[in-house]
């Protein structure tokens, strides 16, 4: 069952996060990540406080995420994310 990763973000370091986005995206191209959406300009609808930017990946299942999102690869390249946006992300099952 696929799964997507949800990822909101708010720039604390632009300059690291960019370093992450263009490994990133690099990665995610290498290992066949599908970004189905990633938006700077998201619109809050509900709820309080202001987001930077939203992306949504889709998996194939749970372990494939766990896998890409835990491995060595992407944990080498996360270290500039964290330093450059505070994170929250969950996971979601689809149908």
């Amino acid at each position: 069952m696929s799964v997507y990763v949800i990822a909101m973000l708010n720039f604390t370091d632009e300059a690291r996060y960019r370093t992450y986005q263009a490994a990133a995206t690099k990665l995610f191209m290498e290992r066949g990540i599908q970004v189905l959406a990633a938006d700077e300009a998201p619109v809050l609808l509900e709820g309080e406080g202001e987001l930077d930017k939203v992306v949504v990946m889709k998996f194939a299942d749970e372990a494939a995420a766990r896998d890409f999102l835990e491995g060595p690869d992407y944990q080498a390249i996360s270290a500039d994310r964290r330093a450059g946006a505070k994170t929250q992300s969950v996971m979601i099952r689809g149908f």
